[in-house]
């Protein structure tokens, strides 16, 4: 037996993770109208198990990332938004909350950070455990500032930026408009999409980590993170990913023209943006868009192929996901954000790799291929690869430093027990605006708005959630209601139920939207009526 096959025997397989960021969960499934041209992950869905149905925690970089790294929910983590701008919510997680990366190095693992990190603006990848290659978006934080001094550094830049590439108010009209841009009188100038080679440096993220490869060896288990910056907005793909795609055949989402009259003024307002752009210039988004995700498909190939020539491909586990998604036309937006569509929270999520099989028990081979639509959570990852790799974090941990995201090793191994009935999204508001919770079922899906009405979408009778069941138009004003009064009367159980479903996760989960003051509790149905069935209210990580 080598040692490779000796490691693997224990249950200590290497593993690299390859994270993109802003790729939407559809753009990896064969039978979906969005599928990208992605050979590479075609490759790694054949030997492996993709997860339909994986969501993220909340369509926003950093809180997303931060319950990736952490198998916490933001809640619990303290990450709401961009850790870098001015006004910050949090700069980075609390100051007890644990990384798995941390167990994986005590239980002997080398680590390899490459990528995107925008966690937190207080600590960086070396400070839980990892070596660094080329760290970006968040390679700058510093420690040892204040939060003032932090917040005044983000300023500065952010007004040096609109100082840099404002648009003059006066002189610029829609007949000047560039195709793809959008206009911002006072803000920077914004292209929608582009062709660059390597806008974001991806493919020097990508060398850093094949540098990390040359210093493994195969007696010593090792995990690499690599984090890309594509395929983020602006969409700008090497021209020959472009020309993989006929504009001819690039169609529009079936709800494009939704006009949202049923929805929070705030969808409507976000969108109006990106109406200067006509329907052929949302057509190229699209195409850019697609074809930006055939070029990390590239990235991904070019990693694999050198974990192949490090002779260590049959002991490795690939990971391919995402962040988060883009709305990528549906409801003409674009991006991700606040509006609660499954289009900024679908993720792709794909686990193979030779080394799966045999970490797994069974004999290479045995996943191959295989499909689960299960509703799983990027949360969920951390668990999954310290299980994978035969690090017991749970039986040791301390209960405030559990995770809460569950294994998905159970699926891996073709148990059909399911790891939750509903997906749980936390926003505290993308920098300007907005507090949203949002609970999803396979059939329901209610959106709490605490700035507008509420949402409700019947997810198996309109998948692309054009009707919102709680929208009442025209609704004159009455005095003397009953209390259910905005609720039509078929729903109220539905609503109950979601609602309870929300605050059983909150007070479980340390959400702080317990605040009852007649002004502040605007829910349907506050805290209580899940109180009986909440064995703890106290939290484990503030």
């Amino acid at each position: 037996m080598t040692r490779a096959e000796s490691r693997m025997s224990q249950g200590r397989p290497n593993v690299v993770v390859f994270m993109t960021d802003q790729q939407r969960g559809a753009t990896v499934l064969p039978d979906h109208r969005l599928k990208a041209i992605t050979p590479r992950l075609d490759q790694l869905r054949a030997e492996g198990v993709s997860f339909r149905n994986a969501y993220t925690v909340s369509p926003h970089c950093c809180p997303s990332r931060a319950s990736f790294f952490t198998g916490l929910y933001p809640s619990e983590h303290g990450v709401w938004n961009n850790v870098k701008v001015a006004n910050a919510l949090s700069r980075g997680p609390y100051d007890d909350v644990g990384f798995w990366s941390t167990d994986l190095k005590d239980a002997g693992y080398l680590l390899g950070f490459a990528g995107k990190w925008h966690v937190s603006n207080v600590s960086i990848p070396a400070d839980h455990g990892w070596q660094e290659c080329r760290v970006t978006a968040g390679a700058d934080a510093d420690p040892g500032t204040s939060e003032q001094s932090q917040r005044r550094s983000a300023r500065q830049q952010e007004i040096a930026k609109i100082a840099n590439g404002r648009n003059d108010a006066e002189s610029r009209t829609g007949a000047d408009r560039q195709p793809g841009e959008i206009i911002r009188p006072g803000y920077p100038s914004y292209r929608h999409y582009g062709i660059a080679e390597d806008a974001f440096g991806d493919g020097e993220v990508v060398d850093s980590a094949i540098g990390f490869l040359d210093t493994v060896t195969d007696d010593v288990p090792w995990c690499l993170y690599v984090g890309t910056l594509g395929p983020h907005d602006p969409y700008q793909p090497p021209q020959r990913f472009l020309d993989l795609y006929d504009l001819d055949r690039i169609q529009l989402p079936p709800n494009f023209d939704d006009p949202m009259a049923d929805k929070p003024i705030l969808y409507r307002r976000t969108r109006d943006r990106f109406d200067q752009l006509t329907e052929l210039e949302h057509r190229e988004a699209l195409r850019h868009y697609l074809a930006f995700c055939s070029y990390q498909d590239e990235l991904f190939g070019r990693l694999y192929d050198a974990v192949a020539d490090s002779g260590q491909l049959e002991n490795t586990i690939f990971v391919y996901l995402s962040d988060h998604g883009d709305y990528t036309g549906d409801h003409g937006l674009w991006c991700k954000g606040l509006p609660a569509f499954d289009g900024a929270q679908h993720i792709p999520a794909v686990i193979g790799g030779q080394g799966l099989s045999t970490a797994l028990g069974g004999r290479p081979g045995n996943v191959a291929g295989q499909e689960s639509n299960q509703l799983v959570s990027l949360v969920d990852l951390g668990p999954t690869l310290l299980e994978l790799c035969g690090v017991d974090h749970e039986s040791t941990a301390a209960p405030s430093d559990r995770m809460s995201g569950r294994s998905w090793v159970g699926i891996l191994r073709g148990q059909d027990e399911p790891v939750r009935d509903e997906l749980i999204f936390q926003s505290n508001g993308n920098e300007a605006y907005g507090i949203q919770r949002t609970v999803r079922t396979d059939r329901w899906k209610l959106v709490v708005n605490f700035f507008d009405e509420d949402e409700l979408y019947d997810l198996s009778a309109d998948p692309d959630e054009l009707i919102n069941l709680l929208h009442r138009p025209d609704r004159p004003r009455t005095v003397g209601i009953d209390p259910y009064a905005r609720i039509p009367a078929e729903l109220r159980d539905v609503v109950e139920d979601l609602y309870a479903r929300l605050w059983r996760f909150a007070l479980a989960h340390d959400d702080d939207l317990t605040n009852g003051y007649i002004m502040t509790a605007l829910g349907s149905f506050g805290p209580g009526i899940a109180l009986p069935d909440v064995v703890s209210t106290t939290g484990g990580h503030r």
